[in-house]
Order: C-alpha cells, then structure tokens, then sequence
C-alpha cells in the first residue's frame, strides 16, 4: 500500500486543520500524477497520490479539499470509486478522462463529481478549474446557521441539515438541491435548472426527479414534513413554507 500511496506529510491527520488545501490525485498513470503532484505542489498546495481505485479510497479517509479522479482506470474505475467515497467525502472531485460521451458524464455526475476535464489538459486551465472549486467551497464555509422553518435548520459552513435541532446525514447532491431551494425560498426551479446549478453543466436533468424524491424521504424518516420541498406541478420545485 505504501507503494501504491505518495503523500506530502502535512503534519496533520485525517483533515485535522491544515494552513494549505490538500489535493487527492488519483490516477494509474504514474507519470501524468506524478507530473499533477509536482504542478500543484508548486502552486502551493499539499499533495497526495493513489495510483489505483483502492488506494484512491484509502486516502480519501484523509479528508482532503479537493479530489482529482481519473475515470479510466484498471480494476475500479473512477465512477466506482467516486460512489464509494461520496457518502463520506463532501468535497470537490473533478473527474480527468479521455472520454466525452454525454452518457459517460451523466454517469460521472450522477456517481457524485462535480466537474470533468478531459485529456489531453492545460495545466493552467486544470489549475483554474481547482482553484475554482475550492474557492466555491469557501464560501459555503462562511455561511451561519439558518433556520427554515419550526423544524428544519441549515448549516451552510458545514454543509449540514438539522431536523428539529438533530442532524440529518444526506448526500451531497442531495444536500445541495436541498441547499439551492432554501436559499431561494420564492423561486420556482424546473428539473434543467437544479441539475444546472447542482452538477453544473448540461445532461440528462430526469435524475433530479429522483433525487427529490430520496431527500424528501430522508427529511421524512427524520420527522419533517416533505412538503418542505414543494412540486409545482408542470413548473418544478420550491421550498415549501
């Protein structure tokens, strides 16, 4: 396994406080993570490296800032390795990959990335994508606690939903539609516009229908009432009063 790992120490463990964000590069081509590792280290971030999908897993235990995932490997590839982390990861994962195919992006998004870079890459470009992310992820973290309504309160810095003051453990897309609709209490989205803010690109929006439907479940079993998450009927969702 050590083999398999290369990590910059950061003198911290298991994403304890650290004073650089670290990057989680995944990829079985050794010279192009090796080339990344060097790249971003010179940027000024803390790196580690897998080299294949298990060891991808293992680091991730370290909770880092930004995960970049390639797609194509032997063994697990990146999407499996992207829906085995993600229920424990809330962090960015960008996904590198040589394919373009709609279909292999709709399944890239709905395993749980949140961005693709196809290779061959500009490291520049690359550099601006993470940088991008991380400054997204910032900003959440600068969000206080809001409440929504008699039951329901949100912690947007720690990307945390309350029911009736206990939290409630919801993935991060669902999270997130959860997050866009309380945000914007008064606004109406159809199924295109929340898979456009919530996966941030174009695609198949039907999975938005299901995946309302599991956060409503979720909000549910935890004792809120699911009209929180409003249907208009022949429009799309808002947050219910």
């Amino acid at each position: 396994m050590k083999d398999r790992i290369a990590s910059e120490k950061d003198g911290a463990a298991h994403g304890a406080a650290r004073t650089r964000p670290l990057i989680l590069i995944v990829d079985d081509e050794r010279d192009i993570a090796d080339m990344l590792k060097g790249y971003f280290e010179l940027s000024g971030y803390l790196v580690a490296v897998a080299y294949d999908g298990d060891a991808a897993i293992q680091a991730a235990r370290r909770n880092p800032d930004l995960i970049l995932l390639d797609v194509n490997m032997p063994g697990r590839d990146g999407f499996e390795v992207c829906r085995t982390i993600r229920e424990s990861v809330t962090c960015p994962i960008i996904f590198l990959t040589a394919r373009v195919e709609d279909a292999d992006m709709i399944d890239g998004f709905a395993s749980g990335g949140d961005d693709y870079v196809t290779k061959p890459f500009s490291l520049q470009v690359l550099g601006a994508r993470v940088a991008a992310q991380l400054a997204r992820e910032r900003r959440r973290t600068t969000s206080p606690l809001v409440r929504m309504n008699d039951e329901i309160s949100i912690d947007f810095g720690r990307m945390q939903v309350f029911v009736n003051g206990n939290p409630v453990s919801l993935p991060r897309k669902e999270y997130e539609i959860c997050a866009l609709l309380a945000k914007h209490p008064t606004q109406v989205f159809d199924r295109g516009m929340i898979y456009e803010r919530v996966w941030q690109g174009d695609g198949d929006s039907s999975v938005v229908t299901e995946h309302i439907r599991r956060l409503r479940k979720v909000l549910q079993e935890a004792g809120a009432d699911p009209a929180c998450i409003r249907t208009v009927w022949g429009v799309g969702y808002s947050w219910g009063s």
